[in-house]
C-alpha cells in the first residue's frame, strides 16, 4: 500500500510535466473523436500513430495510446446514444437504452450519465489497478480454459434476461448469433467453415457490420417505413433539461457502482474484454432492478452499468498486461508490442523494475479521466442538438457514417454488403419481434467459449467431468443453474399470489 503510493506519487510528478500531460491530452481527444466515428476503433489508431510514439519516451509514447484506448470508451457512447451507431463493440449494450432515451428527449441526460458514470468507473478501476494488480493477476493466471468456459456459459445463460416477450424468440436469436460466430476460420483446424467459398468470410464476420447494420440501419428502415421521422426526437430547449437531474443520478447509483466493481475484474481477465464486462453489467443491472420491464425502452439505469463497466474494464485490462505481459483486448495487444519495440519486457518484476514507465501511465490514467469528464460534458447540449437535424438529412447521415464506418475497417466492399444483409435482417426483426441484443451477445461470447470448451477436453483426454472438478468452473456452472430454475419457480409461483389476490 505504501509503495503504491510512493509510486502514485511520483508518478504523478512526471505524468504532470508538460511534455507527458500534452500527449496525455492528445491521446484522449484522439481516442474520444475515434470512439464517436465507428469503424477505425483505438486499436488500429494505435497502430497508424505507433511510428510516431517510437520517437517519444517510453513513458510518454505509452501514455498517449493509453489516452487514445481509455478516451474511446468515452467517445464510443455518443453515436450509440444519438444515432443507434455503436461508436465501438462496447457501445452496442449502452445503444440498448440510450437511444430510446433520445427518442423520448432525453439523449442530454443519457448522454450526461454516460460521462459521469465513465468518470466513476474509470476512477474505481484505476483504484484498483494501483493497489490491487498483483491480487487480481493473480486470480487472473488461476483462470484456465474450464473456467473461461463457465464463464461464457453463464454470459449465455443472461440471453434469458435480454429476452424481451418471448423467451423462444430471444433462444432462437441466440442460436442464430451463435451459429453466425462459427464462420471463418477453425482455430484448431486451420480449415474454414461455413464461409460458402468466400476468401473475405475467412476472417469471419464483421462484429461493426454486424452491429451497424442491425442496429443502425434497422432502426433507419423501421423509422422511414413508419414515417415517424418528423416527430422522432424531441430535443428539450431550456438547458436544465439537457443534463441529468437528481433524481437521475440517484437512480443509476446502484448500477455505476456495480458496473465499475464488475466491469473492473472482467475486464483483468484475458480475453473477456469490456464488451463482454458490458454485456454483463447490463444484465446484472436489470436483474435487480426495481422495474426491469422499463429496460430496452430507455431505462436510464440501463446506460449506466454498461458505461460504467465499459470504462472500468479498461483499467483491468492494463492488469494482465503490465503484470503478466498478457493483453486483455486488442488495444493492449498493441500496447503489448509497443513495450516490446521499447525493449520493456512487463511481467511480474514489470513494477518493480520500471517504476518510472508504470506509474506515471497509471497517473496519467487519473489525469485523462478528469480531462475527458470535463471535455464530454460541457459538449452534452451540442452533441443533442444534432437531433435537431431534420430527418431527412439526418437519416442518410446515419447511412452514411454507418457506411463509412464499415468500408474503412477493411477497406472492402463485401463488408458493405454485409452491413446491407445486416440492415435488412434488424429491420425483419424488429417487424417480427425478435430481439437482437441475445444475437449480438451470442456472437461475442460464441468463439470465446468454444476456444474455452475445446481446448477444456484436449486437456482433459476428452472428459467433461474437467468442467466439474474445477472449483471456479463448478461455481460459474452452479450460478448459471440458479439463473435459469429461478425464474421457472417464480412463475409458477405467480398464478398462485394472483388467485388469492383476485378472490
Amino acid at each position: 500500500m505504501v509503495d503504491a503510493l510512493q509510486g502514485l506519487t511520483d508518478g504523478f510528478a512526471a505524468a504532470l510535466t508538460p511534455t507527458n500531460l500534452f500527449w496525455a491530452l492528445f491521446g484522449v481527444t484522439a481516442g474520444t473523436m475515434v470512439g464517436v466515428l465507428p469503424g477505425l476503433g483505438p486499436p488500429a489508431t494505435i497502430a497508424i500513430l505507433l511510428p510516431l510514439s517510437i520517437n517519444l519516451e517510453p513513458a510518454t509514447g505509452l501514455i498517449m495510446m493509453a489516452g487514445i484506448y481509455y478516451g474511446a470508451k468515452y467517445g464510443g457512447s455518443t453515436t450509440s446514444i444519438l444515432l443507434n451507431i455503436p461508436g465501438e463493440d462496447a457501445s452496442v449494450v449502452t445503444a440498448f437504452d440510450g437511444y430510446q432515451m433520445a427518442r423520448q428527449g432525453r439523449a442530454g441526460p443519457a448522454l450526461g450519465i454516460a460521462a459521469i458514470g465513465s468518470f466513476v468507473a474509470g476512477t474505481v478501476g484505476l483504484v484498483g489497478l494501483t493497489f490491487l494488480a498483483p491480487a487480481v493477476a493473480a486470480l487472473a493466471i488461476i483462470f484456465g480454459p474450464p473456467e473461461y468456459a463457465g464463464l461464457m456459459v453463464l454470459g449465455l445463460s443472461l440471453v434469458l434476461m435480454l429476452a424481451g416477450s418471448s423467451l423462444l424468440k430471444a433462444m432462437m436469436s441466440a442460436a442464430f448469433g451463435f451459429l453466425l460466430s462459427t464462420i471463418g476460420l477453425d482455430l484448431f483446424s486451420g480449415t474454414t467453415r461455413f464461409t460458402m467459398g468466400q476468401i473475405e468470410l475467412t476472417n469471419g464476420i464483421e462484429f461493426v457490420a454486424l452491429s451497424i447494420g442491425l442496429f443502425a440501419i434497422g432502426e433507419v428502415m423501421m423509422n422511414v417505413e413508419e414515417e415517424t421521422g418528423r416527430q422522432l426526437f424531441k430535443v428539450p430547449k431550456r438547458l436544465k433539461e439537457l443534463f441529468p437531474s437528481r433524481k437521475d443520478v440517484k437512480d443509476s447509483a446502484a448500477a455505476i457502482g456495480q458496473g465499475s466493481v464488475l466491469g473492473f475484474f472482467v475486464g483483468a481477465l484475458p480475453g473477456a474484454g469490456s464488451t463482454v464486462a458490458s454485456f454483463i453489467s447490463y444484465t446484472v443491472a436489470k436483474r435487480f432492478a426495481k422495474h426491469p420491464e422499463e429496460f430496452g425502452k430507455g431505462a436510464i439505469q440501463g446506460v449506466a452499468a454498461p458505461e460504467s463497466a465499459n470504462n472500468s474494464a479498461t483499467a483491468g485490462a492494463m492488469v494482465p498486461l503490465l503484470t503478466l505481459g498478457i493483453p486483455g483486448s486488442a488495444s493492449t495487444a498493441m500496447m503489448l508490442g509497443a513495450l516490446f519495440l521499447y525493449g520493456l519486457q512487463p511481467g511480474p518484476l514489470f513494477f518493480r523494475d520500471n517504476p518510472d514507465v508504470v506509474w506515471p501511465i497509471i497517473a496519467s490514467m487519473y489525469i485523462g479521466n478528469v480531462i475527458l469528464v470535463l471535455l464530454n460534458l460541457p459538449l452534452v447540449p451540442l452533441f443533442a442538438s444534432v437531433l435537431r437535424i431534420p430527418y431527412h438529412i439526418l437519416y442518410p447521415g446515419i447511412v452514411v457514417i454507418s457506411v463509412v464506418g464499415v468500408y474503412s475497417i477493411r477497406n472492402s466492399m463485401f463488408d458493405v454488403w454485409m452491413l446491407v444483409v445486416f440492415g435488412l435482417l434488424g429491420y425483419l426483426m424488429r417487424k417480427t419481434d425478435f430481439p437482437t441484443a441475445p444475437l449480438v451477445l451470442a456472437f461475442v461470447l460464441g468463439p470465446l467459449f468454444e476456444r474455452a470448451v475445446r481446448r477444456s477436453l484436449i486437456l482433459s483426454a476428452g472428459s467433461p467431468t474437467i468442467f466439474l472438478t474445477r472449483p471456479w468452473s463448478l461455481a460459474f456452472l452452479t450460478i448459471t443453474v440458479v439463473l435459469l430454475v429461478s425464474p421457472l419457480v417464480l412463475r409458477n409461483k405467480i398464478p398462485t399470489d394472483v388467485i388469492e389476490v383476485e378472490a
